[in-house]
């Protein structure tokens, strides 16, 4: 378990705060490659309570800035990003896409100081349809993007999503690690005796009491919800935490579950949640059906947005929220129809996890066993970030992202008494051809 100090330090991502320092020495998913286009509308972005800039020049090369231009902080979104680069409306100080100054008409001697000022600009990657700005110390040489199976390579079969959350991305991430949760928030209005028993995710509706099984992993951490299944066999749902803020998530049979979400804060009391599905062009739905072959319905993945506006925290903001209790219907709530009369499971972990609070008091929870995962992540984080603040020491997966690759979420079928590890590790040798290394980092 972790103090309370702990627990406001895990929540803090500012410069100068310990998971802050620490997040920054990542790859950080900034926004979509689709948002930015060629001598475009820059486009305003906050990332770890940092205002930023992000535009496309002519040559659809991305720049990812401090907001402020670096002779009288003018803001550069009221710039004109032209012709390979972006000008300042108050004195047209134009800085190309690594921030070199290019030009300062209004200086009568350019080769006196503060000539060639340049932006303060942060390395930029783009893959997988997704812009990554890198804000660490290693600007001269970044680490290598991470390997993550959703997020690798380019093509037209990856469904992305993003959503705005109002409340701190730790509270937002364990939503995705608290796998017991779903046999009431997204299901518990499911007759599992009505159920098509052929899915095994019918496992996640009729037993709501999982053991869990966690472990530290070179990745980051790994579970798995252990339910009975059908005769002389066992279920196990599997997720997976890789620093420093995505989750490979479960939504169906491991073989062709290549999901993740990243959880990047945007400040200390708002989140962008990057939900990736390869392989799912339609977006994510739940493969659970009736006998009698209907789907369940109420649980699938599309979200109504607001209109986008250029404010700070302007985009992908879902149009039911706090503001009209997320739709909630309560007649299909008491009709049993409906567990939480909310539709859809992000609106459901919205509405859930902005309930509690901006930043949650979690001098007010009681943690019990089917919040080991919660617990060990939890503990895995900060003893990280600890271990950069105070060593400069980084988990290994930043210099080794072929370790994310082994990580995956999803559900398998083993025969009973098989040790979770060795089960998920023959059904990835059989889906990869190799056999992940999934000892712990020491």
């Amino acid at each position: 378990m972790i103090t309370a100090e702990e627990n406001l330090e895990l929540c803090r991502v500012g410069r100068g705060t310990l998971m802050g320092e620490f997040f920054r020495q990542f790859w950080i998913p900034v926004c979509l490659s689709s948002e930015l286009k060629a001598d475009g509308d820059p486009v305003r972005l906050m990332i770890l309570g940092e205002k930023l800039v992000a535009f496309r020049d002519t040559e659809g090369r991305v720049g990812v800035f401090d907001h402020r231009c670096p002779h009288r902080c003018a803001s550069l979104f009221f710039g004109r990003n032209e012709q390979g680069g972006i000008r300042c409306a108050y004195h047209g100080w134009k800085f190309d896409v690594t921030g070199k100054c290019l030009d300062q008409p209004n200086l009568e001697d350019k080769s006196k100081y503060p000539a060639g000022t340049p932006a303060y600009a942060y390395r930029v990657s783009e893959s997988g349809g997704l812009v990554f700005a890198y804000m660490g110390e290693r600007q001269d040489a970044p680490p290598p993007l991470p390997e993550i199976e959703a997020i690798m390579g380019e093509g037209d079969d990856r469904n992305i999503a993003l959503t705005h959350r109002d409340c701190n991305y730790m509270q937002a991430l364990e939503g995705d690690i608290d796998t017991s949760h779903l046999g009431f928030l997204h299901v518990g209005g499911i007759d599992g005796d009505k159920l098509d028993m052929s899915d095994p995710e019918v496992f996640t509706v009729t037993e709501k009491a999982p053991k869990i099984n966690v472990s530290v992993m070179p990745f980051g951490t790994m579970y798995s919800a252990q339910r009975n299944a059908y005769e002389g066999t066992e279920h196990h749902r599997f997720a997976s935490y890789i620093f420093p803020f995505w989750v490979t998530y479960p939504a169906g049979q491991i073989e062709g579950n290549v999901t993740v979400n990243a959880w990047v804060p945007i400040d200390d009391t708002a989140t962008m949640i990057f939900n990736i599905d390869l392989g799912r062009k339609a977006g994510r739905q739940k493969n659970l059906r009736y006998k009698d072959g209907t789907p369940v319905q109420g649980l699938a993945r599309p979200l109504e947005y607001l209109p986008q506006t250029t404010d700070w925290k302007g985009r992908w903001r879902p149009v039911k929220d706090a503001s009209n209790d997320y739709g909630i219907d309560r007649e299909w709530q008491r009709s049993g129809g409906s567990y939480t009369g909310i539709v859809g499971i992000p609106l459901q972990d919205q509405a859930i996890q902005e309930s509690m609070g901006p930043v949650v008091d979690r001098t007010m929870e009681h943690l019990a066993a089917s919040d080991r995962m919660v617990i060990l992540t939890r503990r895995v984080m900060l003893d990280a970030a600890k271990e950069w603040a105070e060593q400069k020491k980084l988990p290994a997966v930043v210099d080794q992202p072929e370790l994310c690759r082994d990580a995956r979420g999803g559900d398998i079928v083993v025969p009973y008494g098989t040790d979770w590890l060795e089960g998920y590790e023959k059904k990835m040798a059989a889906i990869k051809g190799y056999r992940p290394k999934l000892q712990a980092a020491e």
